[in-house]
């Protein structure tokens, strides 16, 4: 499983087939390195190697006159008995070396790293002709290094590993249809690991089938073990795993502990916040990452041009790991704590961003700890999380009311509810929020349930005096009449949202979606008082400032225009919406969706019906409101409405 590196003195690095890229090499001599129990001196460091080399070398004296290596003479081969100084080793790879480049693998070289680094620095200063091939979880920091990282397998790789090694635990394995795509999952999970791919084929003899492994997978992997590695921290993924923490300092040691609470890519200022405290200062964090991301812990998350800092990503089994050590440690509650606390001031931060105007910075911001996000829904679900706990997580899902709304993660959002507002002691502002959100969200698919949760909200709102949630309430009632089609109460419902909601009010949809989503629901029966809404949605103060409110204004003028049989104007206004929206470029590295999806959606489909009048509409057209058909937050751009 160990992450691990290759080691070369030299451009000439020996090839998987055994063939060189320089001259062909006079002998590979492999010596393992001695493992953990206390330090190791350089000279017996050397001894150990001198002691192989000289081995190897006088082995094959015997074919110095058929062509083969040169080797010292037998008396100084004589002399491995008395585990010979390093003089001796630099003595004998002359001898070999002056003829054709000797190759020396340094296999494991971790519990003596820096001994290692001494050794092949001297070697490489008084043997011109030696090569030295290191595998170690870190560089050596030598100036002549080239390193070389080995990364996990391919996932057709994987799979085809794990296939093979299922044959040999059971004979006639064969995996098809749904068994197949579980063995994907296991390898995904498993993020392409050797180790950890050969030790779960191992475990299908003692799993009822591929589906129960995939989905024990996913709830840990360190558990993962077989007795046949010879080696002895390769028959367990902890004990491959623990042998790399032993080898950590114990400020690397909390780090890694304690991060293992972030559930995707997190940053250092967010890792200092979070790992600071109990022997480990701020300011020594950044090293212990560098340190964690060098032994292979961390993956770093470039990007190109360095548009923003490094984040990391602890890998899959290095968590599981850490997190073991967390609980053991006593500290799990308090990291949970730290970590709920963060991705609550960081929800607060994406809510003002979206308001302030710069919403697509408001969404990266959001989609970058998706993640974590959903790990703070998870912490704050536990049956012994504290109530605070909760009341941060649903103050969190209400504040990013338009990453399920706008960017189609509907079902997400509702998920989240569903978990928190059952646990939600308090029937105080933030619970009605939430509920409205949640009726939000279930206007589409479910207006039952839309129509029970706004009955709990409205109270709350009246005596509140709270005109904000009054009009947003009217809002969804909007949706959920335009969903049964009752085109008029739908442009009532909208145009008291729009009369009620304040104007720059935090929480929720501005006023001109409302007016926006008024002129729509209006267009068929009036298109003059819908193009009047539709201008009124763009003269809304502060509507220039709010992307979404803007695009949405767009449409529902060109939709009222072709309503009204300027269907040219109409073209035209859509056209041009839709090249603002193409100005609105992804930053290089990032893999956003296009901005505002369910406008574009929109959009296109008006083109379609102006550009084809003769085919049947598919479709009425849509309002604000999150869609019902998606699923859980992924890389790939979503479907969405206008």
């Amino acid at each position: 499983m160990e992450p691990a590196y290759g080691r070369s003195g030299d451009a000439a690095s020996p090839r998987v087939d055994g063939s060189t890229a320089g001259p062909p090499w006079a002998r590979v001599i492999y010596v393992r390195c001695p493992g953990g129990g206390g330090p190791v001196a350089v000279g017996a460091l050397a001894a150990r190697v001198a002691e192989a080399v000289l081995g190897s070398l006088g082995a094959g004296a015997d074919r110095r006159r058929t062509g083969g290596v040169g080797a010292v003479p037998d008396a100084r081969g004589a002399r491995t008995k008395a585990r010979p100084a390093l003089a001796d080793l630099i003595s004998a790879l002359r001898g070999t070396a002056g003829r054709r480049p000797v190759l020396l693998l340094l296999d494991d070289a971790d519990a003596v790293r820096t001994e290692c680094a001494g050794l092949v620095q001297r070697l490489l200063m008084d043997v011109p002709g030696v090569r030295v091939l290191v595998t170690c979880r870190q560089a050596l920091g030598l100036g002549e290094e080239r390193v070389l990282r080995l990364i996990p397998l391919a996932p057709d790789a994987a799979v085809e590993l794990f296939l093979a090694r299922a044959r040999d635990t059971a004979p006639g394995f064969r995996a098809e249809g749904a068994e197949s795509a579980a063995v994907a999952r296991i390898c995904q999970v498993l993020e392409g690991v050797p180790l950890a791919v050969e030790l779960a084929a191992g475990q299908l003899d003692a799993e009822p089938s591929v589906r129960a492994l995939a989905d024990r997978l996913e709830q840990g992997q360190c558990w993962l073990s077989a007795p046949g590695p010879a080696l002895r921290r390769h028959r367990s993924l902890r004990s491959a795993v623990g042998a790399a923490y032993l080898l950590c300092e114990r400020p690397e040691r909390a780090v890694w502990s304690r991060s293992s609470v972030f559930e995707g890519a997190f940053t250092e200022p967010t890792a200092a916040y979070l790992c600071a405290g109990a022997g480990v200062a701020p300011h020594q964090v950044s090293a212990c990452l560098a340190q964690l991301a060098a032994a292979g812990v961390l993956d770093t998350l470039d990007e190109p041009g360095g548009l923003r800092p490094h984040r990391y990503r602890m890998t899959r089994a290095a968590r599981d790991f850490g997190a073991e050590r967390l609980r053991a440690a006593g500290e799990f509650e308090v990291a949970v704590e730290r970590h709920v606390l963060h991705h609550r001031r960081l929800a607060e931060v994406a809510e003002h961003l979206w308001h302030a105007g710069d919403q697509r910075q408001a969404a990266r911001l959001v989609r970058d700890n998706a993640a974590d996000l959903t790990a703070l829904v998870e912490y704050a679900s536990r049956p012994e999380a504290p109530a605070a706990q909760v009341t941060a997580a649903l103050a969190t899902v209400a504040d990013l009311w338009f990453w399920w709304t706008v960017y189609d993660h509907g079902e997400e959002g509702r998920a989240h509810l569903a978990r928190l507002l059952p646990r939600a002691t308090a029937d105080d502002h933030l619970t009605a929020r939430a509920r409205w959100l949640a009726a939000w969200l279930h206007a589409p698919g479910d207006p039952a349930t839309a129509r029970a949760l706004l009955g709990q909200v409205w109270p709350t709102a009246v005596l509140a005096g709270d005109d904000a949630l009054i009009g947003w309430v009217a809002h969804v009632q909007g949706v959920l009449a335009w969903e049964r089609g009752d085109a008029r109460t739908a442009a009532e419902c909208f145009r008291q949202a729009a009369d009620t909601v304040p104007a720059f009010a935090p929480g929720g949809p501005a006023p001109a979606v409302s007016l926006a989503a008024l002129a729509v629901a209006q267009a068929r029966t009036s298109p003059g008082a819908a193009g009047r809404s539709a201008r009124r949605a763009m003269a809304t103060p502060g509507v220039r400032d709010d992307a979404w409110a803007t695009a949405l204004a767009r449409y529902a003028r060109a939709y009222t225009d072709h309503h009204q049989g300027h269907t040219a104007r109409a073209w035209h206004r859509a056209h041009r919406t839709l090249a603002t929206l193409d100005t609105r470029v992804p930053l290089p590295g990032t893999w956003d969706s296009p901005d505002i999806p369910s406008v574009r959606a929109s959009l296109h489909r008006l083109l379609a019906d102006i550009e084809s009048p003769r085919t049947p509409r598919a479709a009425r057209p849509t309002v604000p409101a999150p869609r019902t058909d998606t699923s859980t937050p992924s890389r790939t751009s979503s479907r969405a409405q206008g």
